[in-house]
């Protein structure tokens, strides 16, 4: 019997990103659109990938059939 192919989510696959060490990276929201009105401060701290930690990370993890 044939095992079936893992479907991946490519919705999940835009949002975030696997570091060979296994971690979660994910883009901050709100740093494309209207950026002149932002505080320049708040645009260099939103440039930083933000980390998933706990069973958020497993879920994503499973979703991106890693």
């Amino acid at each position: 019997m044939k095992s079936k192919k893992l479907k991946i989510r490519k919705s999940i696959i835009k949002r975030f990103r696997i570091t060979k060490n296994g971690k979660v990276l994910f883009r901050g929201s709100h740093v494309k659109h209207l950026r002149r009105k932002k505080q320049k401060s708040q645009l260099r701290a939103q440039k930083v990938p933000g980390k998933v930690n706990g069973a958020m990370k497993r879920k994503i993890k499973k979703l991106l059939g890693k």
